[in-house]
């Protein structure tokens, strides 16, 4: 019994390794394929493109390419008219950086790219959702809300004191995981909202919660208990994070920014510092979410604070003004109407 145990420790270690080089090779498939249809759709809209203007067909002549492709590869999906039109937009889009498809947007599948081209201003943004949606592995449902939340606009943005209470690196990476303002939406609470209602909202949507922090942070427990002296202290949200190697304490404020939060994280941040950091752990870093914050004094809060803190603000479901709200139509009005177009037709 013990060796037919032995044999069945050893069969699975190995095909376990053989599994992972069957995704691994899957992958690398997956990827070649996309980079290839990439490389396709790229020559398609560069000549698209360039037949149009030296030889004035005018726009459309995409009708009969169309028409044309998919005739010659009836087997062949992507050839409508939007999607060959799309074609020409996307090259158009990116062939000021370079001649071919650049490499970082053939990693990510042709709905990807249509998406971020039809929702992004400029290069800079859709490269910015490129290198996301690699990094996080979105989908392209997920990828849509982040645009659609302005996630480019907010990263990086926050109010900290990284750059004198971190390593160069550490602190260039902290940052970047920091935006302002956070967006708790998906929480359907009110701007009236107190500290623990959100707390427990947070919890209860602790999926959306994670998304909206971003990759990385794993969730350790809400109102984490540290025993100072002879005092318990509990911390809103504790959190550790697997790129930053450290602890991430969270403490939301339903207010607007005081310089004693910023004392009382810092406080937290020693005590775990010194009950829960490990020798392989980096220095902990603090979050502060509060609804609105002063940036010159968050600035002179953090100036002459030893820790790593960042303060942002976050928002939830704006409350509609009773001046607008009488200027809706009731639910009863709405079916009202609904049945009198019905009885018309």
């Amino acid at each position: 019994m013990a060796k037919n145990a032995i044999n069945t420790i050893e069969y699975n270690t190995w095909i376990n390794a053989i599994k992972s080089k069957v995704q691994v090779a899957r992958t690398k498939v997956a990827l070649s394929i996309n980079s290839g249809v990439l490389e396709l759709y790229w020559e398609i809209g560069k000549d698209i493109h360039t037949q149009i203007k030296e030889a004035n067909w005018g726009t459309k002549i995409i009708d009969q390419i169309a028409i044309d492709l998919k005739t010659e590869f009836p087997d062949i999906k992507g050839f409508s008219r939007r999607n060959i039109y799309a074609m020409r937009q996307w090259y158009l889009f990116y062939s000021q950086l370079s001649s071919f498809v650049p490499q970082v947007v053939a990693q990510i599948p042709w709905g990807h790219n249509r998406l971020i081209i039809s929702k992004t201003k400029d290069v800079n943004e859709a490269l910015f959702y490129t290198n996301e949606a690699i990094i996080n592995s979105w989908s392209r449902d997920t990828l849509e809300v982040q645009i659609l939340d302005k996630l480019y606009y907010r990263k990086g943005k926050a109010i900290t004191n990284f750059e004198a209470t971190l390593p160069k690196v550490q602190s260039k990476l902290a940052n970047s995981i920091l935006k302002d303002p956070y967006n708790f939406d998906f929480l359907g609470l009110e701007n009236d909202a107190l500290e623990k209602a959100i707390e427990d909202e947070l919890i209860k949507h602790i999926t959306k919660f994670l998304l909206e922090l971003g990759k990385g942070f794993a969730f350790i427990g809400k109102q984490y208990k540290i025993e100072i002296s002879e005092s318990d202290y509990f911390i809103d949200l504790l959190f550790y994070h697997i790129e930053l190697r450290c602890f991430v304490v969270i403490e939301l404020k339903s207010g607007k920014f005081k310089p004693e939060f910023a004392g009382k994280l810092n406080f937290y941040l020693s005590a775990v510092d010194s009950q829960l950091k490990k020798e392989t752990d980096n220095p902990s870093i603090g979050i502060l979410l509060c609804k609105r914050k002063d940036k010159i004094e968050v600035q002179y809060s953090l100036r002459d604070i030893n820790k790593p803190l960042g303060v942002s603000e976050f928002r939830l479901t704006e409350v509609i003004p009773d001046k607008i709200k009488t200027q809706l139509p009731s639910i009863e009005e709405i079916e009202k109407q609904l049945i009198e177009k019905i009885n018309k037709k």
